[in-house]
């Protein structure tokens, strides 16, 4: 029986063109792929094959070219083939050792004779992932405003998205609080395309990367000659933003000088630019941004009290992913979308390296998930991630659950990329090699179960008992045992 893609849909509409130079290759690959119900033709030219590629272009094609044809006849097919849209799957084939092989990113894999069934799955597979992309690709594109939601079902991000809700369509000033990485750009942006100002600028001014000196200029612009090197007039920022969104990002990194001019502005709407008596009036609205601590930057005279007042109308906190790793699997797959959508590949992963990604402490948060996904679609493009294909120190010392055995299993499951929940992989857990606490282990398994019955549950304690399938009473001591108490939002004990 063929494995199923991500979608759930059989491989049986896959279609396989088969340009090879010796018969009985193709009498060999031909009964493995109908074997696997693969709807395969052998095109005679590459005008038939350009045929037979449009003619079946609403299913995904794959093109399997031999390395032994002759120089001219395999450049023909490949400008057949590169003349087709969407444009198929092309998989190289070594007929016999020595082959020349094609020396081109646009191949998917090599394929060599004779080959295992599993060699073939696993092409077959990195072929339905690239068509998918493709499909995508040809699609309207969506609009980048899709990739700037702040995905995720854990409690925290429901709760951000509903404080975003209430305030976006305000003038109120939002001071956006959390750790680099955890996505404050991204709050900030649909802060803007849910307000009343989404139809004016959106600009953003990172506080922090532009020495102080300059930042006065980048705020608010400058005349010719205010200074050496200002061979022309130039417009500032808040100029730029005018009827929109300036979104002050790091606004903890601002020296002291700054912090003054920028209340100022706040406070009356006006300012002028370097090396003008000018006033100009500005109307924005403004968001800020900082992984810092400001009331403790205040008590160090790092920070203006005044200031902090003035922008913290309504902080937003962003808690770090480590404390919301049930948004981990909604995250993958958003990544996933963008790097298709920017057309720059694609990859799946197994529901088990999903789990393994949910263990890891993530300093680098959302950044570094993104960076992760990024590099694996480098490394297998097209292909299926498991466990053991992550970096190392995302699954070392973790007990993660046992990589599938590919020579017994046709494929290893997939991480659907419809729904808010992933797949689950029934396998044991595998024992790290340095050994593990098991008390602790299973004590902090007991509690991250706990907690997300509690989160499901709305934190009604009674309800959760019920996703636990434990006594009420039973899970109120566990409660008190891990120090779970009325402060944390529960309810019904």
């Amino acid at each position: 029986m063929m494995p199923e893609n991500p979608k759930g849909q059989s491989l049986t509409t896959f279609t396989v063109m088969l340009v090879l130079s010796d018969p009985a290759s193709v009498d060999y690959l031909q009964n493995i792929l109908q074997f696997i119900d693969c709807d395969v033709h052998v095109p005679d030219s590459p005008q038939d094959l350009k045929r037979l590629i449009e003619r079946f272009s609403d299913r995904p094609v794959s093109v399997f070219l031999s390395g032994q044809l002759p120089d001219q006849d395999r450049s023909s097919y490949l400008s057949a083939i590169n003349e087709c849209t969407p444009r198929p799957a092309l998989i190289q084939v070594q007929e016999r050792s020595g082959d020349d092989m094609l020396v081109s990113g646009d191949v998917l894999g090599t394929l060599r004779l004779p080959c295992h069934y599993d060699a073939i799955s696993a092409l077959m597979h990195k072929a339905q992932v690239y068509a998918e992309s493709q499909q995508h690709g040809e699609a309207p594109r969506r609009p980048l405003e899709l990739f700037r939601s702040l995905s995720g079902n854990s409690r925290a991000t429901r709760g951000i998205n509903k404080m975003i809700e209430q305030v976006a369509d305000t003038e109120a000033t939002v001071l956006i609080l959390g750790e680099s990485g955890t996505g404050k750009e991204v709050v900030a942006r649909k802060l803007h395309y849910h307000s009343k100002r989404r139809g004016r600028p959106f600009v953003p001014v990172n506080c922090g990367a532009i020495p102080g000196d300059l930042l006065e200029s980048e705020l608010f612009g400058h005349e010719k000659g205010a200074f050496t090197g200002a061979i022309t007039a130039r417009q500032g920022r808040f100029e730029l933003a005018e009827g929109g969104t300036l979104f002050l990002d790091e606004i903890g990194d601002m020296s002291l000088h700054m912090q003054v001019k920028l209340l100022r502005v706040l406070q009356e709407r006006t300012f002028e630019r370097v090396g003008s008596n000018k006033t100009i009036h500005c109307n924005v609205r403004i968001i800020a941004a900082t992984h810092r601590n400001l009331e403790q930057s205040i008590k160090e005279d790092s920070f203006r009290e005044d200031l902090y007042y003035r922008l913290n109308v309504f902080p937003i906190d962003v808690p770090p992913l480590r404390e919301r790793v049930e948004d981990i699997p909604v995250l993958v797959n958003d990544l996933i979308q963008r790097i298709e959508h920017e057309k720059r590949g694609s990859v799946r992963l197994t529901p088990a390296a999903v789990t393994a990604l949910t263990h890891y402490r993530w300093p680098g948060n959302v950044r570094e998930l993104a960076n992760l996904i990024e590099r694996l679609a480098i490394l297998y493009p097209y292909g299926v991630v498991d466990v053991a294909d992550l970096p190392e120190k995302f699954r070392a010392g973790i007990p993660v659950a046992a990589v599938v055995d590919t020579e017994e299993d046709d494929v290893l499951p997939l991480v659907s990329t419809h729904g808010d929940q992933p797949n689950t992989v029934s396998s044991m857990p595998r024992l790290p090699a340095e050994g593990i606490d098991l008390k602790v282990h299973l004590a902090n398994m007991e509690q991250s179960l706990i907690r997300q019955a509690l989160e499901e549950a709305n934190g009604v304690v009674a309800h959760a008992a019920k996703k636990l399938k434990m006594r009420r009473t039973t899970l109120v001591e566990k409660l008190r045992k891990y120090g779970l108490q009325r402060g944390q939002e529960l309810t019904g004990l």
